[in-house]
């Protein structure tokens, strides 16, 4: 079966790219399964209930978070109701929501989709992702056929050490959070499909989906403003998992950029 993973969703321009292109894409991929990083999704940052909506209607089966997912707190009611809605795993379990849910595809193969965050660059006080995706890992042990994972993290290192830790025991693992897609999709040595991340849907001729011109000015004069969306054109960066039924092994990734 083909999983149809797309990376961090930028505000209003990033929600409306995939209200337009979405449905065709999965449709010609053939993917049964969409999952869509959303923790942007929202004016500014973080992941309010219209945009998160707005992509569910679009026709993503799971929405994934990372460290800006609970900036706007209209998403909580959501992440708290629909099992499908996830923030990271090793967020303090007070938290609203959770971080995995567990789907059934087709030939009845139940599909767990993990989402956890990494702590270098980012919020050290997370609990540690790799002893937090064990745990749940061992929670779940004959719950799933197979798991695929969003893993939102800063350092390249910190994921392809996540991904070498669960080779093998989770089927496709991919990163989210610099908004920049990478050119290492590959499978792994025990049969899992990694790419270190997939990129971002929003304006293409920006910095990570902000005016170039503001982020420009920051780092000539460190002085702080508060950055804005940039306007233009789209581009929708993802990757497509096929993973074999009958191992729960990832046969192919193929990266996508549109």
């Amino acid at each position: 079966m083909k999983i149809l993973a797309i990376g961090d969703v930028y505000g209003k321009a990033g929600v409306e790219c995939i209200t337009e292109r979405l449905r065709k894409l999965r449709g010609r991929e053939g993917a049964e399964l969409v999952i869509v990083n959303g923790e942007n999704c929202a004016p500014g940052n973080g992941m309010d209930l219209r945009g998160a909506k707005a992509l569910l209607e679009a026709g993503a089966d799971v929405l994934t978070g990372g460290n800006h997912s609970l900036r706007q707190s209209s998403c909580f009611g959501l992440l708290e109701e629909d099992p499908c809605v996830l923030r990271p795993l090793n967020f303090p379990d007070i938290a609203p929501g959770k971080g995995y849910c567990i789907l059934r595809a087709s030939q009845g193969l139940r599909v767990l989709v993990i989402n956890a965050q990494g702590q270098v660059y980012l919020d050290a006080t997370v609990d540690n992702p790799f002893t937090a995706t064990e745990r749940l890992l061992d929670k779940l042990k004959g719950q799933y056929d197979f798991a695929v994972c969003d893993f939102h993290a800063e350092a390249t290192s910190e994921k392809a050490a996540f991904a070498s830790c669960f080779d093998g025991r989770i089927a496709a693992i991919w990163g989210t959070h610099t908004h920049v897609q990478t050119a290492d999709e590959r499978i792994l040595p025990k049969g899992s499909g990694f790419i270190s991340d997939l990129g971002m849907c929003g304006v293409e001729d920006s910095i990570i989906g902000t005016r170039a011109e503001q982020v420009v000015q920051y780092y000539r004069t460190h002085i702080r403003t508060r950055y804005e969306a940039a306007e233009g054109k789209t581009v929708l960066c993802g990757a497509v998992f096929e993973i074999s039924p009958s191992d729960g092994r990832c046969v192919s990734v193929k990266r996508i950029r549109e």
